[in-house]
């Protein structure tokens, strides 16, 4: 009888050194924000310290965006960027969601043009899924919170 041992998915490739993980991790703080840290430097009293740049559409803006936040559609940046935006002022840019890299090629080209740069995880899908409140061309919304992927009440302790 021949035993076959399966191959375990999650080990086939070794986890990396504990000093090359923190090294990897600690860069993607660097490039990244979730949109719960956003809402919270947001409604925080005082200068968060950073500009939020919607770079969707301007249909995808009338839809719904994060009060406060800058319209610049991506293929506007190289043009608009400096009229709106402060290059001593860190830029956060969110684009639809997950399934979407907009934000990456708006910060892509944000960085190109010099300024300090991060991408808000999870875009304004993330931001209305987790209850925060957003504009939408009629006037302020909100949805409740899902469960899957904020909680109900409280803060997620992350």
């Amino acid at each position: 009888m021949i035993t076959t041992v399966s191959e375990n998915p999650v080990l086939r490739v070794a986890p990396a050194a504990p000093t090359e993980a923190a090294a990897y991790f600690r860069a993607s703080l660097a490039f990244h924000a979730d949109v719960s840290d956003v809402a919270a430097a947001l409604a925080a009293e005082g200068d968060p310290g950073f500009v939020v740049v919607d770079s969707r559409s301007t249909e995808s803006w009338d839809q719904g965006h994060l009060p406060g936040a800058v319209h610049l559609p991506t293929a506007l940046i190289p043009e608009q960027a400096e009229q709106l935006l402060d290059k001593n002022v860190p830029v956060v840019t969110y684009c639809w969601g997950p399934g979407c890299n907009g934000a990456t090629r708006a910060a892509l080209a944000l960085a190109e043009l010099g300024y300090q740069v991060k991408e808000m995880l999870g875009g304004f899908e993330y931001w209305a899924r987790e209850g925060f409140a957003y504009e939408t061309w009629q006037g302020p919304a909100r949805r409740d919170a899902d469960p899957l992927t904020a909680p109900v009440s409280g803060d997620c302790g992350c």
